[in-house]
C-alpha cells in the first residue's frame, strides 16, 4: 500500500513537472528591447519683466530710520498703483527689514533698513517709465522671463517635436536590426525650463534711472527644452 502511495505520487510529480517544461517550452521569446532618448528645444521671446527698486536708511533712532523707509514706500507704492494695469504691470511689496550696527565691543551704534518695491509684467514700456518716476526709490534689479502662456506653449512645441524624434529613432533602429516595427515600454518626460535671462548691472541701471525718466531693457530669448527617453521592443 505504501508503495502504491510513493507510485502515484512519483507519477504526479513528474506529470507536473514534464507540463511546466512544456509551458516554458512554448512560451514566446521576451522581445529585443532597446532604450533610447530624444531632446527638442524651442526658442521663445521672454514675455515677463520682474523689476526691483530699493532704498535703505540708516540712523541712530530705529524709528525714525522706520519711519524714513516707510514714507519713501508709501509715496513710490501710490504713485506706482496709478500706473498699474492687469497683465500689463502689477506692483508689490518686496523686503522690508531693520538691523542693528554693533561696535567692537557689541554695543549697537546705529541702525540701517531697506524697503523693496516690485513692478511685474508684460508692458515693459510702462514698467520701465514707472521705475524711472519713482524718486523715492532707485531700481536695484530686473529680470526676464516667461509667462505661463507663453511657456505652456513652447513646452508643447518642444514636446511635439521631442516626442515625433523619438518614434522616427525607435522606426530606425527597428529597421536596422531587422525588425519590421516596435511597441512602445515605459516612456518618461521631462521639462527643461532653464535659458539665460537678462540681468542689467545695478550701477548702470540705477545711472539711467537718474539720468532718463524711463529705465532702458530689453527683453532677450529663453530655451525650453523637452527631453523623452524609455524603451521601445522591437518586433
Amino acid at each position: 500500500m505504501k508503495n502504491s502511495s510513493k507510485l502515484v505520487a512519483c507519477c504526479a510529480l513528474l506529470t507536473w513537472a514534464s507540463a511546466s517544461f512544456s509551458q516554458m517550452a512554448s512560451a514566446p521569446l521576451p522581445m529585443q528591447r532597446v532604450s533610447l532618448a530624444a531632446q527638442a528645444s524651442v526658442q521663445v521671446a521672454q514675455d515677463l519683466l520682474t523689476m526691483s527698486l530699493s532704498t535703505t536708511r540708516e540712523g541712530t533712532d530705529p524709528q525714525l530710520v522706520q519711519t524714513q523707509l516707510k514714507n519713501a514706500l508709501d509715496t513710490a507704492l501710490n504713485l506706482a498703483k496709478k500706473e498699474a494695469r492687469p497683465a500689463q504691470m502689477t506692483v508689490r511689496t518686496g523686503r522690508f527689514g531693520l538691523s542693528p550696527r554693533y561696535d567692537r565691543n557689541g554695543k549697537i551704534t546705529g541702525w540701517q533698513g531697506s524697503t523693496e518695491l516690485v513692478l511685474e509684467g508684460q508692458d515693459f514700456a510702462r514698467i520701465s517709465e514707472t521705475a524711472g518716476k519713482l524718486n523715492t526709490l532707485t531700481v536695484s534689479g530686473a529680470s526676464f522671463g516667461l509667462t505661463q502662456a507663453q511657456r505652456q506653449s513652447a513646452q508643447a512645441q518642444a514636446q511635439a517635436q521631442a516626442i515625433a524624434l523619438f518614434r522616427q529613432r525607435a522606426t530606425e533602429i527597428a529597421k536596422a536590426f531587422d525588425f519590421k516595427s516596435y511597441t512602445l515600454g515605459e516612456v518618461s518626460v521631462n521639462y527643461d525650463e532653464g535659458g539665460p535671462i537678462f540681468q542689467p548691472q545695478m550701477k548702470a541701471v540705477r545711472a539711467m534711472a537718474v539720468e532718463d525718466a524711463s529705465v532702458p531693457v530689453e527683453a532677450g530669448m529663453a530655451s525650453v527644452s523637452v527631453n523623452v527617453s524609455g524603451s521601445v521592443q522591437l518586433q
